[in-house]
């Protein structure tokens, strides 16, 4: 071979091995770009563990949920064992490390600790550092969160207050909706109440009147008295569907068409696409009830109630309207305000109940004025989250 051939020769190994490491080097450098800075790499995994967490942490301290969290919250510290507790006991452990007795008995004993002072505390056993903080409700201690390292520096320290004030908020955010869920119920409870016995009174009269003049009438309001108590008197959760409660309104109707004969009329203009709608239990029949009660029962030649619902979009707007009486619109505003108590209790429960479930500008309007009837609207989104309150019939 030539020498300028030789030299040629090398100069193209040359030139293609700079191409390969200008190859190589560009695609590393790429990668390391689509993975960001260590930083961003870094916030990413702390907010991946902690989604990992929250979803377990919904129910508040549960021993199930501080089993299935622990595990993301010990990742998310890089500690060696992880310990999850409520105000009474251990409630889940994950461990990186063979966890001994002794240590299992220290980080016991720091949990006690923390749990009598409400305090961020740091203690040293044989082998480890064990830093214990508390989850806090308000101004109580609820549990523990307690994490053991082989060295508890400062940085270490405040994580492990910052993942306990994390597992406080999950379990604050819990106890605000099992308080919410429990207000609903009471509120549905004041307003089965709301049958009350002057309704059942009235209603056995009216059917008593017809046992020797119409044994079948009365047999018919018998049937239908039964079957909407145990409509009223349900529990199988805190929804139900337009249709349904516009079954349990025609079965109240008749039986008050019972007492007042053809002083009541009633009209209805309902789109079949909205009756299967879920709308909060018991948030119509009130509404109809009050205008029998407070419109048209004080009214010698009664009156008529319209019962509309239509669709608007992703949402069914429902109305309740009468003729009758009215109401004075200052002594309104004090029956929603929660000032007045001895009448229309039922329009002051269903309102709180819609802001309750889709928010404070979402509970009923009410057009009224004395001597000009009342006009009651509300609106309720046409699809919701399914009902989890676990009540049963």
């Amino acid at each position: 071979m030539s020498p300028a051939l030789q030299i040629t020769l090398i100069v193209v190994i040359v030139v293609l091995g700079i191409s390969i490491v200008g190859y190589f080097g560009f695609r590393i450098s790429r990668s390391t770009k689509e993975m960001g800075t260590d930083a961003e790499e870094a916030t990413y995994k702390t907010l991946h563990h902690m989604s990992v967490a929250v979803p377990h942490l919904e129910r508040g301290l549960t021993e199930e949920g501080a089993a299935k969290s622990a595990k993301a919250l010990r990742k998310l510290l890089n500690s060696q064992v992880l310990l999850i507790s409520d105000s009474t006991r251990i409630l889940a452990t994950d461990s990186g490390i063979e966890f001994t007795a002794q240590l299992e008995e220290d980080a016991a004993k720091a949990c006690t600790s923390t749990l009598s002072t409400g305090k961020t505390q740091v203690n040293h056993s044989a082998s480890m550092d064990i830093v214990s903080a508390p989850i806090m409700v308000g101004d109580q201690v609820v549990g523990t969160v307690v994490a053991l390292s082989h060295h508890a520096g400062a940085s270490f320290v405040r994580a492990v207050s910052e993942v306990a004030v994390f597992v406080s908020a999950q379990v604050s955010t819990a106890q605000l909706d099992e308080s919410k869920a429990m207000l609903l119920e009471a509120q549905m409870r004041a307003l089965r109440a709301q049958i009350s016995p002057h309704f059942i009174y009235n209603s056995l009269n009216a059917i008593a009147s017809f046992i020797n003049t119409d044994p079948a009438r009365a047999r018919e309001l018998v049937i239908e008295f039964a079957d909407f108590t145990r409509y009223s008197f349900r529990r199988r959760g805190e929804f139900t569907t337009l249709a349904e409660e516009l079954e349990a309104i025609d079965r109240y109707l008749l039986l008050e068409k019972a007492r007042f004969g053809e002083r009541i009329k009633v009209a209805l203009q309902i789109a079949p696409e909205v009756l299967p709608t879920q709308i909060p239990f018991l948030a119509l029949q009130p509404l109809v009830e009050n205008a029998v009660r407070h419109g048209l029962e004080a009214r010698p030649d009664g009156g008529v109630i319209s019962i509309t619902a239509m669709e608007d979009g992703l949402h069914a707007v429902i109305t309740v309207e009468d003729d009758g009486m009215g109401m004075d619109p200052e002594q309104l505003a004090s029956v929603l305000a929660g000032t007045t108590t001895t009448m229309h209790v039922g329009l002051r429960n269903v309102d709180l109940r819609l802001r309750q479930l889709y928010g404070n500008s979402n509970g009923l309007i009410i057009d009224t004025a004395p001597g000009a009837g009342t006009l009651i609207t509300l609106r309720v989104p046409k699809f919701r989250a399914p009902d989890t309150t676990g009540a049963q019939t």
